[in-house]
């Protein structure tokens, strides 16, 4: 069954979001940026006790743009583990994206630039999207200073990772609506290596990293190109989404839990047609994006499906899902790497207006 992207795939996804985040949002933000400062290991020279860790986590961010890579990545999260490619390339102004999943159902999926088609071999289906708002992982730390007032940022030590010597990050929630992180990035490039997420007792909830990785690849824009030029053989289907607020749709928001806010709002298609004579998926359900600037918790609004269908509650890894009724004629589905309170105080302050 092909269903919520947020559902479906996730663990193909999570890394895609822990890593490429410091990268997708930059062409917006970066006129935001302030200069890198001479001790930032701008040519991977300088050391690491001369380095802010705000100024490290600016590095994560330009490296993931700047740079061509790609490399084995693992995801694991208590007894469930999946591993993945995963390139980036630069072409002058054009950005190419390739995640394929190497367990489960191989979902593979390739961008350029604003345009992400997402292959499910099993079906023989080619789905299209746009990239949008409610897609984007969230603005970088540095670049949100309100991050800094929610998480204490500390550099740790180096070790290596994926071969490479690697300087860690701490980042440790104020409070309890978040949980920690820590993050390697590459000393000499700034590229993140790998990201734990952390309970409030420190243990790892889940871990995703690098286990081989090149750097500086030449030509590999022709690895989502290629696959993207030849879909005779595959149903192309084509998710529609357009941009909108919760406002418009028939929905207030009440104070957010301390850090949160809005970063946008999409109705698009979450279901492919399983008619295959049917090409254009609708816009059926609204995909609205809160972040804190780190963390970032999805809510998917959809028509309720008639009486009887179950709430639940569950949790892999630091990802909780939430899924319950919206009111008479909606169902509410949310989903983030955040504790269950925060999926739950951000479902109370949703409401439906009259």
């Amino acid at each position: 069954m092909l269903t919520r992207p947020g559902l479906e795939g996730w663990c193909l996804r999570r890394w895609a979001v822990a890593l490429l985040a410091w990268g997708w949002s930059l062409a917006a933000v970066s006129a935001m940026a302030a200069p890198e400062p001479a001790t930032a290991l701008a040519d991977g020279k300088a050391h690491a006790s001369e380095v802010s860790p705000q100024a490290w986590l600016q590095r994560v961010q330009r490296a993931a743009q700047r740079h061509s890579y790609e490399g084995t990545v693992v995801f694991t999260a208590g007894d469930v583990m999946s591993s993945s490619r995963i390139g980036h390339y630069r072409r002058g102004a054009e950005s190419f994206e390739r995640i394929e999943a190497l367990d489960g159902r191989q979902q593979r999926r390739y961008r350029h630039d604003d345009v992400v088609v997402t292959l499910w071999p099993a079906e023989r289906v080619a789905s299209k999207a746009r990239r949008d708002i409610a897609g984007q992982p969230g603005l970088l730390p540095g670049l949100e200073p309100r991050l800094q007032q929610h998480y204490e940022l500390r550099l740790l030590g180096a070790e290596p990772v994926a071969g490479r010597s690697a300087q860690a990050v701490m980042l440790r929630p104020r409070d309890a609506w978040r949980y920690g992180q820590r993050l390697w990035a590459d000393q000499l490039t700034g590229l993140l290596l790998r990201a734990d997420v952390l309970g409030p007792d420190g243990r790892v909830l889940e871990s995703s990293a690098f286990t081989e990785l090149k750097m500086d690849v030449v030509g590999g824009q022709a690895s989502v190109l290629t696959p993207l030029r030849n879909l005779g053989g595959w149903r192309e289907v084509h998710l529609a989404s357009q941009e909108t607020r919760l406002e418009q749709e028939g929905w207030t928001l009440g104070p957010l839990p301390a850090g949160f806010s809005l970063l946008g709002a999409v109705r698009k298609a979450i279901a492919l047609p399983a008619d295959p004579a049917v090409r254009q998926a609708p816009a059926s359900t609204v995909h609205a994006v809160f972040s804190d600037g780190l963390a970032r918790v999805s809510v998917f609004i959809e028509p309720a499906q008639g009486p009887g269908r179950p709430a639940f509650m569950t949790q892999l890894g630091a990802t909780h899902t939430l899924s319950q009724p919206g009111g008479a004629e909606h169902w509410l589905t949310l989903m983030g790497d955040v504790p269950m309170s925060t999926l739950k105080a951000i479902a109370g302050v949703l409401q439906r207006r009259p």
